[in-house]
């Protein structure tokens, strides 16, 4: 039913994982294979592409659904349909910025600062000359096809270039002056295909599996026992999302509580609820959480 593509490159790895995590795992004959396939009925055909050009096919039809950056799409103009952020990305689970940046050691504090002729290295060349344009910046735009950050001094003056920390820029010498924009990956959808009464149905659903999962990331299930005179005391502990589950022992004076809880919490948790007189503490991992 639904034509997907999925990114290729340095977002590869973590959506293959975060499909196969919501139980959509993609098979294909090898690493380099572009093309793939994913055992559900909902899904017709798979590729797998470099992520600059999945907007542009998805919003010419040549796929009904996509994932690719906020950056491509700025990047492109494509027309599509945003289904919503997965907020997943290569490193953290922050967005990337693409950023404006020069030199540790030049005069220039924003964008409006930089002289008229200014030459400007990025692989964003549509998204950077808009940003400029805006502000009134007469700059030379040039594409680049890599290690942007090299570029400064000798073959531009400035660059625009995506950062998850900023680490790479300042490790090259490079200062930060502007965010132009901020980007998460995201689900989109053909205007079209969106349109389809059968074919949204399917792609709200996937979305709900993809979101289910991202959601369920950094989380675990924390299930135990606790007599009626400390349930309260227990209960005040426990940071669930919701209020948690009690449910009284059959045949006995005490209570079983259920409580979805942050995984990184659970070090100083368990040993608190402990001290607090809980018992039969079970840790479970989580695979998705629907709201």
């Amino acid at each position: 039913m639904l034509r997907l593509v999925l990114p290729k490159g340095s977002l590869e790895r973590a959506t293959l994982e975060l499909f196969e995590a919501a139980d959509l795992a993609v098979a294909r004959t090898s690493d380099v294979d572009y093309r793939a396939t994913i055992d559900d009925p909902r899904i017709s055909e798979v590729r797998i592409l470099r992520p600059q050009e999945i907007p542009e096919y998805v919003a010419e039809g040549l796929f009904d659904l996509g994932v690719t950056g906020r950056d491509w799409i700025e990047e492109t103009e494509s027309e599509v349909v945003s289904l919503g952020e997965l907020r997943y990305s290569k490193a953290t689970s922050r967005p990337i910025r693409v950023v404006l940046a020069v030199a540790e050691d030049s005069p220039v504090r924003s964008a409006g600062d930089l002289p008229p002729g200014t030459r400007v290295s990025t692989e964003y060349p549509s998204l950077t000359g808009r940003f400029l344009t805006d502000r009134g910046v007469k700059a030379e735009v040039r594409l680049s096809h890599g290690a942007t950050e090299a570029k400064i001094p000798e073959i531009a003056d400035a660059v625009v270039e995506i950062t998850e920390t900023g680490r790479a820029l300042r490790a090259a010498g490079l200062r930060v002056i502007e965010t132009i924009l901020e980007s998460y990956t995201e689900l989109i959808a053909n205007p079209l295909s969106y349109a389809d009464e059968t074919r949204r149905h399917a792609m709200q659903q996937l979305l709900t599996l993809l979101n289910g999962t991202l959601i369920a990331r950094g989380r675990v299930l924390v299930k135990l026992n606790v007599v009626e005179a400390q349930l309260s005391s227990v209960i005040a502990l426990l940071p669930a999302m919701k209020s948690p589950t009690v449910s009284q022992l059959y045949g006995e004076d005490g209570f079983a509580v259920e409580a979805v809880v942050p995984k990184h919490t659970i070090n100083t948790l368990i040993p608190a609820l402990k001290d607090h007189g809980a018992t039969d503490i079970i840790e479970l991992p989580i695979a998705k959480i629907v709201p």
